[in-house]
């Protein structure tokens, strides 16, 4: 086992190494302020199209009456540039937003791999003394934009735990609710096997593949489950194929057992797992993040009910505790970055009528309460939001059985079904998707809360005429919290 290979993320160590990472950069940028801003969120929570809006938002304009600078037209100008890391892969903001706006407008593919995006802002600073306003003139503000696969994120508490740990968390959570059936082949094949016995490539293989397809179809097969770790078991990014990858969990977490044996295999593919490729994305990446967002997707947990709802709690929690929140000094922008503004946001507040929107936000806090009082207690400024970065739906009332409800009206994309209705991608349909009760604590003591959900294709041009650019629920808001102190 290498020396830090149970190091958790935050120790001395840990600090050390991305300090290490960090100073060149810090050094770089004085004299020209920077704020790196890290998009997270787990799988289907919107990251590149939330970053395509906000590019797009800050690039071209448009209403953005909460974001100050922009509504009181200080910000000159805002433009993308090459970003200062040469070696890691550009975000393809001409790309996506080509695919939302174009003739056959779809939704981008989801975040596979690392990328980034850097922007420069010239805007009018201002400064008050004594209660008057004095001063000013140009400023520029350098933004750095990380995206990440929010499957990856899951694998940061793995730091602290040992094959072992790992092991018995996965098979106590392979025998219960929704887990029980995806994992039955994989446990089966799991407990048929002797550890002691001589690794074979061939069974490493065969037990890694029945592992990763029980994580995928806990994720995808209408479960909305979301504690799925390792994390590149789902999302492999440029590793998929790779020898990294292959491992499992054995019953007892059976890996001390002789050299070459099967155990003892699978624990140290188990560590260099972490050690090669966890812990380097750790310091090079999430560890030098100023300001973090993190987009979650309630609406899909809430289709997987109670045991989806906790499970998604639980990996907030798990992810948020390896961020490093508290205030700024000097010492801290040299040698341990820490995140100093949190925004959560559910995304796809378009699939919901506006009267909605306060209980998915309360919603919201409720699942990531824990993780909000920790930044609270650090004394770092949180915010929650409902929001959809592009609009895809309009409000519209329509009467049904004498009574008018409140509906979004979008075009389905094509192929979408409600009931015994097909839509073909060009036809605009109005719907009901239900309503949030009042006090949203109800939902997690099992009450069912019957909602419908269509998948809208992006904003035609005449809403993004109407909009002056991407449509959007409350971005603007949330530009504000994220940049809003450093553009006055």
């Amino acid at each position: 086992m290498a020396q830090d290979s149970s190091v958790p993320p935050g120790s001395l160590w840990e600090d050390i190494k991305a300090g290490t990472a960090n100073l060149g950069h810090y050094l770089g940028t004085l004299g020209n302020p920077s704020l790196r801003l890290g998009v997270t969120g787990l799988s289907r929570a919107g990251k590149t199209v939330f970053i395509t809006g906000l590019v797009h938002a800050l690039v071209s304009g448009g209403r953005m009456p909460a974001f100050k600078a922009m509504a009181e037209g200080r910000i000159a100008a805002a433009r993308v540039v090459q970003h200062p890391d040469d070696a890691l892969p550009r975000f393809a903001y001409e790309e996506h937003l080509a695919t939302l706006t174009g003739p056959d407008r779809h939704w981008p593919q989801s975040t596979r791999a690392i990328s980034g995006l850097s922007l420069e802002i010239d805007y009018e600073s201002r400064q008050r003394y004594l209660g008057g306003l004095i001063g000013g003139g140009a400023s520029r503000l350098n933004l750095d934009l990380v995206d990440y696969p929010g499957e990856w994120l899951l694998d940061l508490p793995l730091l602290a735990k040992d094959y072992a740990t790992f092991s018995g968390e996965i098979f106590t959570k392979a025998g219960e609710g929704q887990r029980r059936e995806p994992f039955a082949a994989f446990v089966a094949a799991a407990r048929a096997i002797d550890p002691a016995a001589p690794a074979e490539e061939p069974e490493i293989r065969r037990l890694a593949d029945l592992f990763g397809g029980a994580l995928r179809a806990c994720r995808d097969d209408g479960r909305g489950l979301s504690a799925l770790a390792p994390g590149r078991f789902l999302m492999p990014g440029d590793l998929e194929g790779a020898p990294a990858l292959t491992f499992a969990p054995l019953p007892g977490g059976a890996g001390g057992g002789a050299a070459g044996s099967l155990g003892a295999v699978m624990a140290r593919r188990y560590e260099a797992y972490k050690s090669r490729i966890v812990r380097p994305f750790f310091v090079d990446h999430f560890s030098r993040i100023d300001r973090q967002v993190v987009l979650v997707d309630v609406l899909s947990a809430l289709n997987g009910g109670v045991e989806a709802l906790a499970d998604l709690e639980t990996a907030l929690v798990d992810v948020l505790a390896a961020f490093r929140i508290g205030a700024r000094s000097l010492l801290s922008n040299l040698f341990a970055p820490r995140v100093t503004r949190v925004l959560f946001a559910a995304t796809k507040a378009d699939h919901l009528h506006s009267t909605n929107h306060d209980r998915l936000e309360a919603l919201l806090r409720v699942l990531v309460r824990r993780a909000y009082h920790r930044a609270q207690a650090a004394g770092v400024p949180s915010e929650s939001l409902a929001l959809a970065s592009i609009r895809a739906t309009r409000e519209v009332m329509a009467r049904q059985g004498g009574q008018d409800l409140p509906c979004v009206a979008g075009v389905p994309m094509a192929g979408e079904r409600l009931g015994d209705t097909r839509f073909d991608g060009e036809t605009e349909a109005a719907l009901f998707p239900g309503d949030l009760p009042e006090d949203v604590e109800v939902i997690f003591r099992g009450r069912a809360v019957p909602l419908s959900f269509l998948r809208f294709r992006p904003p035609g041009p005449e809403a993004r005429r109407q909009a002056e650019g991407l449509p959007h629920i409350r971005l603007d808001r949330a530009l504000e919290f994220l940049l809003g102190d450093q553009l006055s």
